[in-house]
């Protein structure tokens, strides 16, 4: 599965820029990094993209893109183990699941309302 392999580079990149807001910017990096990549890891790659996205389309007050992106991407992280290439992905995991259960609590009409500081980051373990 490739997940004691170290993180690439554009992995650490996206991981940077979705942890600074950046989900635009992430969605693109991440996108050249899963494209690329033929091995089964693609779907963390694709994962931790989908979830970053969500938060753009929360951003524009898009209640269906956020909930889509939210429920998609974690799909994909499901079945990789708690750590693949440094990732947290079970942290990731509860994150995206807390954040999806507020944006679901405020509906639609109250996306303003989100408490951004329950926007996943993306945590790295070393070894």
């Amino acid at each position: 599965m490739c997940c004691n392999d170290p993180a690439p580079s554009l992995l650490l990149q996206g991981i940077e820029e979705l942890n600074a807001g950046r989900y635009f910017e992430q969605h693109e990096t991440l996108e050249m990094l899963w494209r690329a990549e033929t091995r089964r890891v693609r779907r963390l790659y694709q994962g931790i993209l989908q979830i970053g996205v969500a938060f753009h389309h929360l951003r524009r007050d898009n209640y269906h893109g956020t909930v889509y992106m939210l429920t998609r991407g974690p799909g994909y992280l499901r079945d990789f183990p708690p750590i693949c290439q440094g990732v947290d992905v079970a942290q990731l995991l509860t994150d995206a699941a807390r954040a999806l259960a507020e944006v679901e609590r405020l509906g639609p009409t109250r996306l303003s309302e989100f408490d951004w500081s329950l926007a996943p980051r993306v945590r790295m373990v070393t070894g």
